[in-house]
């Protein structure tokens, strides 16, 4: 396995050997709600209702109804388990994120024998064909439009085949060979390759890879500007492992998959057509969304007819995601952060130490920056850093400006320099009337009808816990002794 190629499976044997991050279990789960709500007492985390806790990744070996397949949640739902997938230190996964995108390495196309992902092939014009019992996609919640695949990684091209591009979006399985498919108008690059397609009247091949080394997955999730259209993010995973992402040739469509994922599936984006998101529910409901709350049911998602579902021969992996977990927090955020870092680092060089984008903001609505300033001539030069976030990310919603002396990854740290290093009435800035993520319930008419004309639409603030540097040497925290050795009072 040392020489293997990196792949989930890889990732999962080196996860093993690290205590507490890694749990199997061979109870009979249901994967009708009864999974993700285990999940959420043992190591959800994020904007989850509580109670809930940050935990190790779990492992369901007995799936009801799916005699063979596993299911794995919570893989990336710990900063610290992430950096050890990473061999990397947590703290700086940012820094580690911008470095892989400055420098990526290409995927590379192997041979159809070299691709387990097609060890099993299943095709739709086969007699009883069904996804629905083919892919082991849990709900997240009883209310759930259906069964989700919510950490599947689509990957597309434009017509002629010059621009590639993987993203993440939610995808309910509707029937036995379609999916509904929520693409954000303007957000990704898939939307824009969809929307070529679709005004040629043609239906857009895909690949859903599913199971993947956590690399490929944290790094599909940037976005512009960091990632322009035109920049196929494999190449971040192939960098940050320094050895590129393998791809082979679908079997039933003319796109490339994932040579090493768990389960592919194939099919094409259809053109010009539509269909209600919860239409065998009618919950009005979607599934939870990362600021913690039921997101609404779209009524017209796009429709990915289903060619063929192909998968590993050996227990293939079905992995999942709670939507308001700490596993989207790192997904979303860890990126933002690495973003934001790359953008202040070239318009205001050294001032911008560290970004966190906490649990508290879902990785999208909040961010602490760490500043450092090095005379007189830089105050205020924390507030234009928060104004770069803001002019790049319209998801972020709140900023919070500390100085290099708070652990940015401490809220109570955070919190306390918002009570000893603050003034309400000078340190908070508000800046109405912007844009920001629709999947804020407070960003609605009725809820501020002076600033928020139609839905989605917020006022963003400013928290500027930063100490004016006149002023820096009345605000020295107590300093206490180092002592270099003090592991060993605990032996």
């Amino acid at each position: 396995m040392a020489n293997e190629p990196y792949d989930l499976r890889k990732v999962l044997n080196e996860l093993k050997n690290e205590p507490g991050q890694y749990h199997e279990t061979d109870e009979l789960v249901d994967p009708n709600a009864e999974l993700s709500g285990v999940y959420r007492y043992i190591g959800a985390g994020g904007t989850v209702m509580r109670p809930t806790q940050e935990g190790s990744a779990m492992m369901f070996n007995n799936v009801k109804g799916f005699t063979d397949t596993r299911v794995l949640i919570g893989l990336l739902a710990s900063r610290k388990r992430t950096g050890l997938m990473f061999h990397h230190d947590y703290q700086t996964l940012g820094q580690c994120l911008n470095d892989s995108v400055e420098n990526p390495v290409a995927p590379v196309m192997v041979d159809e024998d070299r691709a387990p992902a097609h060890e099993v092939i299943h095709r739709s014009d086969e007699d009883g064909f069904d996804i629905r019992k083919l892919i082991a996609a849990p709900t997240n919640t009883e209310y759930d439009a259906g069964p989700y695949i919510t950490i599947g990684l689509v990957y597309g091209s434009n017509m002629d085949k010059t621009m590639s591009d993987v993203t993440i979006h939610r995808m309910v399985l509707e029937d036995e060979d379609t999916i509904g498919i929520f693409i954000m108008p303007g957000g990704r690059h898939i939307g824009a390759f969809a929307d070529e397609y679709e005004k040629a009247n043609k239906p857009m091949p895909v690949t859903i890879n599913i199971g993947l080394d956590p690399a490929i997955t944290l790094g599909a999730t940037f976005e512009p500007p960091t990632t322009p259209l035109g920049y196929n993010e494999l190449g971040v995973a192939g960098a940050i492992r320094q050895e590129p992402v393998q791809l082979v040739d679908g079997v039933s469509v003319d796109e490339k998959a994932i040579a090493r994922s768990e389960f592919t599936i194939e099919g094409y984006i259809m053109p010009n057509e539509r269909m209600q998101e919860d239409i065998n529910t009618h919950t009005g409901k979607a599934m939870p969304e990362f600021p913690g709350y039921d997101g609404d049911a779209n009524p017209a998602v796009q429709v990915i007819k289903v060619k063929a579902v192909t998968h590993r021969k050996d227990h293939p992996i079905m992995q999942t995601v709670i939507g308001p977990s700490e596993e989207h927090v790192n997904l979303a955020g860890v990126p933002t952060e690495a973003s934001i870092l790359s953008l202040t680092d070239r318009a205001i060089p050294g001032k911008v130490l560290n970004v966190y984008n906490p649990p508290a903001g879902g990785g999208k609505l909040m961010t602490i920056m760490q500043i450092h300033k090095d005379n007189e001539a830089d105050e205020g030069i924390q507030r234009q850093a928060a104004l770069l976030a803001f002019s790049a990310f319209k998801e972020l919603k709140t900023v919070i400006l500390v100085d290099e002396d708070v652990d940015i990854f401490d809220m109570n740290d955070v919190i306390w320099t918002l009570n000893t290093r603050f003034q309400a009435d000078q340190d908070i800035v508000v800046l109405p009337g912007m844009r920001n993520h629709p999947l804020d319930p407070s960003e609605r008419p009725q809820y501020d009808p002076k600033s928020i004309r139609i839905t989605g639409m917020s006022s963003k603030m400013i928290l500027d816990g930063t100490v004016p540097y006149d002023m820096k040497d009345q605000f020295v925290r107590a300093q206490f002794k180092e002592v270099k050795d003090w592991q060993k009072y605990l032996k």
